[in-house]
Order: structure tokens, then C-alpha cells, then sequence
């Protein structure tokens, strides 16, 4: 009964947090029979919990009632040919009454400590659950003193057998830009990941000013990485709060300024409640490059000292593109920055721009040296330009056509 209430729990809270989904796919029907379906089943074993309890409760007081009504008659009976006296049968009625009202409470007793056997039984085996990564006994802090990072012969894997990364080296020296660039799926996410500690690589190593980031502590590790995400993901809290999570010490005015660096700030007090405005369940009630910008002001407060982008600018238009690349370049002077970019006209600037293809570093180079290698980032340069190329003749067609329509 308390795992079918559980699953019931979860399939509720599934299907509420994800409502935007279920509506796109007009799938209400279809959650609403899931959870009938679930409740069916815990109504089910909770009958089953129920009855056994009920009977376990009649069988007890049956067995009560025919022990107390057998030593009453027969306490009569010695009553009646002199052997007991009457306060020698009101004794012993009052001994039984004492002795069995605490037993009336044994089924229920039962069925509560049943009920916290299973509820400890998940939690002895959640605390058997290993984590992927720990830090070793004698770790230490990080010294960070430049920013240098250095990946040596790394691989990696999330599924044993199916390599991610397969001997990838290169090295990011302090205060340079290094752009990863490639397909999807090729591994650029898993390298910031490895590097954020998320996980441990099968083997090689992983430095940062000299140091193997597996002998360091996570905590002062992620201390001095900022990170801005593809998939930015806001806590159901205001606007200022969302901001100050990565420095929860910062003033009202250091919110403001890292909002103004990532050129929100004007929007936010747009809004009736300016800083104060709740942002939602998971940001809902932000646009999508709202919330990138957002999650660009947290890390620009946070101020590390090793900057991530993954995709920071995928949900922006191009003018919020261009001013919050001007931005993260004032933000990423003389810091270490690894970014990962689809779109490679944000990265031509980078000091150095490695091509992953099928988890290897394929190319390597500045943009000028490798668009004259006419390797793979030559190509998708060149697809890239003529796609820019296509929108930008339809756009000029569109506008065409309106001002003849206007004339």
C-alpha cells in the first residue's frame, strides 16, 4: 500500500510540473487514466491492508470476549458454591479489562510499525546508493592562482562500452578563450561536465594550475567555475533571488549590476514588481532567452575565476545576442573560458577552436588556420554562410514586397 501510494504521489507530481507538455500533445486523457490507474491500485492494496486489519481485529476481540465471558462464569460459579467471594470476581474482571485493553490497539500497532518498516526499508536502501563522485580522504583545496586547464588523454564514458570521449588532450592556458565546436552528440558537453566534476573520466587526468581536479575537494573546485547552461532551469522564487543564488551574500545593488551586464535589467523593471516579480515554476513565466539571460547575470555575479558556456546565447535574438556577447567578453577578460557554440560566427574571436567529431579532437586551430586546413570547420563554415546567406535574401525579398505593397 505504500509503495502504490508513492508511485501514485509521483505520477501526480509528474504530471503537474510537466503540464505545458501534457497540453501540447493534448494528452489529458491519457494522464488522467494513468493516475486512475494508479489510485485503482493503491485503493486496491489498501483494501487488502484494510480487511487483514479488520479481521485481525475481530479475531482478537472474539478471542477477548470468549476468554473474559469463560473466566466470568466460572468466577460465578466458584462464587456461587463459596469458594470466591464477590470482590474476588470483581478482581479479576478488573485484572482481564487492564490486561486486555492495550491488546485492542495491537492491529492498528502492527500496522503502523509495518507501515514505518517499509518506509525505512526505502530509506536503508537509498543510503546504500554509492555516489559517482567522491572526494578521496586526504583531498585538499584548490590553489587557483592563473586559470590554467589542461585535459591529458581523457576518456570517457556514461554507458560501459559506448565511449564518449576517447583520448582527448589539449590545454586552455589562463585569461584564453577556447571554443569547442562539432555535431551533436560528438561529446563538447561532456568535456564541461568532466571539467565541473559531474563525473570522474575511465582514464587520463584532468588539471587545473597543475592540479588533478580528482585529488581536490568538489566544493572548492565548483567555487571558482561559473557555468551558464543550455537548458537554463529557475527556482519557483523571485527574480532577484534566481540572480543572487550563485552569491546568496550579494547586495540588492550587485544583483542589479550583474542584471544590467547581461542586459535584463531593463526588462525586469518593466515588470509591476520589478525584482520582486515570482518567476515560476521552472522560470514559466520567462521567455526562454529571458531565462538564458538570467542564468548569464548569475554566473557574471558569481564572479569565477574559469568561465563555461554552453550555448550561452542559443535562445537569443540577434541584437540580445550581439549586446550579451559584448557583455561576456568585458565578463571574460582575463578569465579562463571554455565555450561550446553551434553556431560558430560567435567564436571566430576565440584564441583557440577545437573540432570534436565522434568524441576526439579532429581539428585544432584559430579560425583564419582553419578555414584554410578545408577540414570539417571549413565545412560547416561554409553551410553555415550559405544558410545566413538564404535568410538574409528572403528577408530582403519580404521587405521588398512590403514597401511595394505600401507604395
Amino acid at each position: 500500500m505504500n509503495n502504490q501510494d508513492n508511485n501514485a504521489k509521483s505520477r501526480a507530481v509528474d504530471s503537474l510540473l510537466n503540464f505545458e507538455t501534457v497540453k501540447y500533445y493534448n494528452a489529458e486523457d491519457y494522464e488522467v487514466r494513468c493516475f486512475e490507474e494508479a489510485i485503482l491500485k493503491y485503493q486496491y492494496c489498501e483494501w487488502k491492508s484494510s480487511a487483514s486489519l479488520a479481521l485481525l481485529n475481530q479475531t482478537q476481540n472474539i478471542i477477548i470476549g470468549s476468554g473474559l465471558l469463560a473466566g466470568s462464569l466460572l468466577c460465578a460459579y466458584l462464587v456461587s458454591k463459596g469458594q470466591f467471594q464477590v470482590g474476588d470476581y470483581v478482581l479479576f474482571g478488573t485484572y482481564i479489562i487492564q490486561l486486555y485493553t492495550p491488546l485492542n490497539w495491537f492491529g492498528t500497532y502492527y500496522r503502523l510499525i509495518q507501515s514505518s518498516f517499509v518506509d525505512m526499508e526505502n530509506m536503508l536502501a537509498l543510503l546504500t546508493v554509492q555516489k559517482e563522485v567522491e572526494d578521496v580522504e586526504d583531498a585538499q583545496d584548490l590553489q587557483l592562482t592563473a586559470g590554467q586547464v589542461e585535459f591529458d588523454r581523457v576518456s570517457f564514458s556514461y554507458v560501459s562500452g559506448a565511449e564518449v570521449l576517447r583520448d582527448v588532450s589539449f590545454k586552455v592556458e589562463a585569461g584564453q578563450t577556447v571554443a569547442l565546436v562539432g555535431p551533436s552528440g560528438s561529446g563538447k558537453s561532456s568535456i564541461l561536465r568532466l571539467l565541473f566534476r559531474f563525473y570522474d573520466p575511465q582514464s587520463g587526468c584532468i588539471r587545473i594550475d597543475g592540479q588533478d581536479i580528482s585529488k581536490v575537494r568538489q566544493s572548492s573546485l565548483r567555487s571558482h567555475i561559473g557555468v551558464v547552461p543550455q537548458d537554463t532551469v529557475l527556482f519557483n522564487d523571485t527574480i532577484g533571488n534566481n540572480i543572487r543564488y550563485s552569491r546568496v551574500t550579494a547586495s540588492r545593488q550587485e544583483v542589479e549590476k550583474a542584471a544590467m551586464a547581461a542586459d535584463i535589467h531593463t526588462r525586469i523593471m518593466e515588470l509591476p514588481q520589478g525584482y520582486e516579480t515570482d518567476v515560476g515554476e521552472r522560470g514559466l513565466k520567462l521567455s526562454g532567452g529571458e531565462k538564458q539571460r538570467v542564468a548569464i547575470a548569475r554566473t557574471i555575479l558569481k564572479e569565477p575565476r574559469i568561465i563555461l558556456l554552453d550555448e550561452a546565447t542559443s535562445s537569443l535574438d540577434t541584437q540580445t545576442e550581439r549586446n550579451i556577447q559584448a557583455s561576456l567578453a568585458k565578463v571574460c577578460t582575463n578569465r579562463t573560458t571554455i565555450v561550446v557554440a553551434h553556431r560558430l560566427s560567435t567564436v571566430v574571436e576565440a584564441d583557440q577552436i577545437l573540432v570534436v567529431h565522434n568524441g576526439q579532437i579532429a581539428e585544432r586551430g584559430r579560425h583564419d588556420e582553419l578555414l584554410v586546413q578545408g577540414g570539417l570547420y571549413a565545412a560547416m563554415w561554409m553551410k553555415q554562410q550559405k544558410s545566413l546567406d538564404t535568410q538574409n535574401t528572403e528577408t530582403q525579398i519580404n521587405n521588398h514586397i512590403q514597401d511595394t505593397e505600401l507604395n
